[in-house]
């Protein structure tokens, strides 16, 4: 039967070296309320020390004095697997200063392995990872020099083919959030944007033996109906309310609570993008490859857009008026929306369906996509991207790699190079006004998150989208398919690449 506690009684239930699973996306649904408490115990008692903590998306709010971020920082962490860091402003430097073992998995293979825990199997087989940097001859997932751990993940052979092997260390305390608990203890999600792996990592750490504490915005007196209950009450031990969080009326549209129309979502967007620190849509280099990348779409594709410059696609989408005639997916779990982005990317609006996160990672694997806009932050001469670990810098692949497996059609949308970049589209015409100091096609990239040579065998057509002109997958390397009017290939292109590449001038 399970118990309501404050905060603070709570995370008295957690032990030195316990593993810890939250449910979080990037920055959205995480419970605060429960990883400031346990900051409080730490620096009052020291207690609970040496925890390692479990994350698909990445647990932080984009604070780097908030949620888990004080007493990460004051060494109450050991090790740390997550999927992303980008939300976590204070721990993603940490990581590179060796203070802690980090460890970044593919975001849906941690999904996956969190539910194979649940069902009794110690991890989870994936082909995702395969000749990229979480493979352990390619590098593998340990972010820093002390990361050196070869448990998480193995090079396997089941009839006659390869696979990675995503282990989990035992998960014993989940910490989750949801809307409200009635008296049963049953958890809804209501005005949650997502449920992630929340059902997962209850079953999982009950199995285990350990505890479960959500975090609500209030109890209930009505019984949940039956299909709106997330995690049964049977699988809790603790629940804990709090204040619901104060969030913009704006942001009403990302919880599935009204219908919007796709009339409205320009409109609802407009408004969020308002609350937002994301400023990609407004740059004129970034437009110049989403309007490009855009005509790639076709009736009825099933789509993922990433985030940064792929999200102008969706803007080039609608103009073409072909956006009311596809899919959009994101990787948190939601179908048939318009994905949003900034601090709560994530979120949807105008969602048709919101499904745990691991079952979108099964469409995702599998190939269920038809097409994907993802970025880059380097290209090696075989095509080969990097695009989760820039200079000093770390964010990790998220759903990047299970994105684009097996995706049929991979567009990456990205500056030909950086720094200083300036170029305008008038009248169909592109003027480089000023060519960016770092280039982004390179002989060498510092860690690979796609594979060319994958991609090749798989069948996969791949196209690197930039502001000046289109690059295409062959197995001969890079080819130069399309120059747009107003760029000279030679001056602008070709004289500017460490590497030769395909070019028939026509």
């Amino acid at each position: 039967m399970y118990q309501i506690m404050t905060p603070d009684e709570a995370v008295r239930l957690i032990r030195d070296e316990d593993c810890i699973c939250v449910n979080s996306f990037v920055g959205i649904e995480n419970p605060t309320e429960l990883h400031e408490a346990i900051y409080r115990r730490f620096t009052e008692t020291g207690s609970p020390h040496d925890l390692t903590v479990v994350s698909s998306a990445g647990f932080g709010v984009w604070d780097e004095n908030a949620n888990a971020e004080g007493y990460i920082r004051d060494g109450a962490v050991k090790c740390l697997i997550c999927g992303h860091f980008g939300a976590m402003l204070s721990t993603k430097k940490l990581v590179l200063e060796d203070r802690f073992e980090a460890y970044n998995l593919p975001l849906g293979c941690i999904s996956h392995a969190i539910h194979a825990q649940a069902g009794g199997i110690p991890g989870a087989l994936s082909k995702v990872g395969l000749d990229i940097f979480a493979d352990p001859r390619r590098g593998g997932c340990g972010i820093n020099s002390i990361s050196t751990s070869q448990e998480y993940v193995r090079v396997v052979e089941v009839d006659g083919e390869e696979f990675l092997y995503y282990k989990l260390p035992k998960l014993t305390v989940a910490l989750i959030k949801g809307t409200a608990a009635d008296h049963r203890g049953n958890i809804s999600f209501d005005d949650m944007y997502t449920s992630g792996d929340a059902l997962s990592i209850c079953q999982a750490v009950k199995a285990n033996g350990g505890k479960v504490i959500v975090q609500v915005d209030r109890l209930v007196t009505t019984p949940a109906r039956p299909r709106n209950t997330i995690i049964p009450g049977c699988l809790v031990d603790v629940i804990v309310p709090t204040e619901a969080e104060k969030r913009p009326v704006a942001y009403r549209a990302l919880t599935g609570g009204f219908e919007i129309p796709y009339e409205e979502w320009n409109g609802w967007n407009e408004m969020i993008e308002e609350l937002s620190f994301s400023k990609t849509k407004a740059n004129p280099v970034f437009n110049i490859i989403g309007r490009r990348a855009a005509k790639e779409l076709k009736e009825d594709d099933i789509v993922n857009i990433g985030i940064g410059i792929p999200e102008t696609v969706a803007k080039y989408a609608r103009k073409n008026g072909i956006l009311d005639r596809i899919t959009l997916t994101v990787e948190s779990g939601g179908v048939g929306g318009f994905p949003v982005s900034g601090t709560v990317f994530g979120a949807m609006i105008g969602a048709t369906s919101v499904y745990d996160m691991g079952n979108q990672f099964d469409l995702y694997d599998n190939g269920g996509l038809d097409i994907c806009f993802v970025g880059a932050f380097e290209v090696d001469r075989y095509g080969n991207v990097n695009a989760h670990r820039g200079p000093g810098n770390y964010s990790g692949i998220g759903g990047f790699a299970n994105i684009t497996a097996k995706t049929p059609t991979i567009v990456f949308c990205m500056t030909f190079n950086t720094k200083g970049l300036e170029a305008v589209r008038k009248k169909n015409v592109v003027t480089i006004l000023q060519n960016g100091a770092i280039p982004k096609f390179v002989n060498e990239i510092r860690s690979i998150s796609f594979s060319a040579k994958r991609a090749i065998e798989n069948g996969q057509r791949v196209l690197y989208v930039t502001e000046r002109c289109v690059f295409e997958l062959t197995d001969q390397g890079l080819k130069l398919t399309e120059v747009y009017p107003g760029i000279d290939a030679k001056t602008e292109i070709l004289d500017l690449l460490p590497f030769d590449v395909i070019y028939e001038e026509k």
